[in-house]
């Protein structure tokens, strides 16, 4: 579990938290573990088909991925593309998924709009510029797929990548137009405001210690007491503590390091994000960058050895904005911090049935704001009695991966290979 008292950019900037003060029932319609954008957004949603609704949270609201990330809305996968996932499910089945995520960043940016939520919303789309002329090839399919399912994406040529980053080195690039930054922190306060106004209530510090079948329900116990719920839903991403334990042991936990540096001078903003369009490129050792609402430059990366990694990263990250995106003046660090993204092995989300009623949901692989406002809704649904083979997420039995433990260790490898990979290349 990640600090309840880690202090982020997100932190320093939020708004109020809601008022959680409301009365604790003993029952509910559903009970939701977890108060992450997948639990948030689940339970709004069943909030307002007007559903009995308690969120139990082991720390506080956006304590893990949700309050830890950068804040880029990315209406696609982090490793796969429409051509892979036509290849690993049925073709009905890939539509229904690819439609879901294609939507993602809209519903994210419209469930903004509807409930008021203030959190320095931008949609001015996703940049994703081409390193090499294969990737630049490879991008062209890919924009063309999207397009096909009537989807906002596009290719830019080279010199448009270069207008919009100042950046030489791509060889083109894909533009999703529906993508965008937020405050994820702010976003996630705001969903919360609205499931309290509709009648649900979110209790933080209530770890749950067990779920087990009571008769036709459900008992949650948690520290402090126990509550009867009909049914249940674990969104608890990469977390393996507890009831988590259920789900988070089936992916790949990644430790991701992000950091913003001090604000940029109009200049510079000008230079490297006339549109203010949040940047991802395609090489291995990733390299990203956007702009919060003061002009700071937010980016991450990951560390091969974690020892001393806050310091150590956030200075590398820097260091590499200021390279290669030419700055004039070096930023300099503002504040580091982290989180966790739990990746699936076929890098698609994945809905999970714990018993009659119980289910989960996991899988975002980085892309954590725009699939949790899809996965979010599909384990509405299924919490309402939609059957899960319906549903647009792939349905799969949850399976600890072997040797669990070591993944840390194979994702350091991983990111050694990557570095050594673009090294090679340049």
């Amino acid at each position: 579990m990640e600090s309840a008292e880690q202090k982020t950019l997100w932190t320093m900037t939020a708004n109020a938290k809601p008022d959680l003060t409301a009365a604790f029932p003993a029952h509910a319609d559903v009970v939701v573990i977890g108060a992450g954008f997948t639990g948030l957004t689940a339970a709004r949603e069943l909030a307002l088909s007007g559903k009995s609704v308690v969120v139990l949270e082991a720390s506080r609201i956006g304590a893990g991925a949700s309050g830890m990330n950068a804040g880029f809305v990315v209406p696609n996968f982090a490793k796969a593309d429409p051509a892979a996932v036509y290849q690993k499910l049925s073709r009905d089945k890939a539509e229904a998924l690819l439609r879901l995520v294609g939507e993602s960043a809209d519903t994210v940016f419209s469930t903004i709009r509807q409930d008021g939520i203030s959190c320095d919303a931008e949609q001015v789309g996703w940049l994703q510029p081409a390193y090499g002329a294969a990737t630049a090839a490879m991008l062209q399919k890919r924009a063309a797929d999207w397009q096909a399912l009537g989807r906002p994406v596009r290719f830019l040529s080279r010199e448009e990548i270069q207008q919009q980053t100042s950046l030489t080195i791509y060889s083109g690039g894909l533009l999703d137009e529906s993508g965008g930054t937020i405050h994820p922190l702010n976003y996630a306060y705001g969903l919360a405001a609205t499931i309290l106004r509709h009648g649900g209530v979110i209790r933080e510090n209530a770890p749950v210690e067990s779920i087990h079948r009571s008769g036709t329900a459900w008992t949650v116990a948690y520290a402090g007491g126990e509550i009867v719920g009909d049914r249940v839903l674990l969104c608890t991403n990469a977390f393996t503590t507890g009831a988590a334990s259920r789900m988070g042991r089936s992916t790949v936990p990644l430790r991701v390091y992000q950091v913003a540096t001090k604000p940029l001078s109009p200049q510079a903003v000008a230079r490297i994000a006339p549109d203010r369009r949040p940047v991802g490129d395609t090489r291995s050792n990733l390299f990203t960058y956007r702009l919060d609402r003061d002009n700071r430059l937010i980016s991450g990366g990951m560390a091969i050895i974690p020892f001393g990694a806050f310091a150590r990263v956030g200075k590398a990250v820097v260091d590499r904005l200021a390279d290669e995106l030419k700055l004039e003046t070096h930023p300099g660090v503002e504040i580091v911090w982290t989180g966790v993204a739990a990746m699936t092995p076929d890098f698609l989300p994945r809905i999970h049935t714990f018993g009659d009623g119980f289910f989960g949901g996991i899988g975002c692989n980085g892309r954590g704001i725009a699939m949790t406002a899809g996965l979010g809704r599909v384990l509405a649904r299924a919490a309402l009695g939609e059957p899960v083979e319906r549903l647009p997420v792939p349905h799969q039995k949850a399976r600890p991966l072997p040797f669990h433990a070591l993944t840390p260790m194979v994702a350091s490898a991983a990111l050694a290979q990557a570095r050594f990979n673009d090294w090679r290349t340049r």
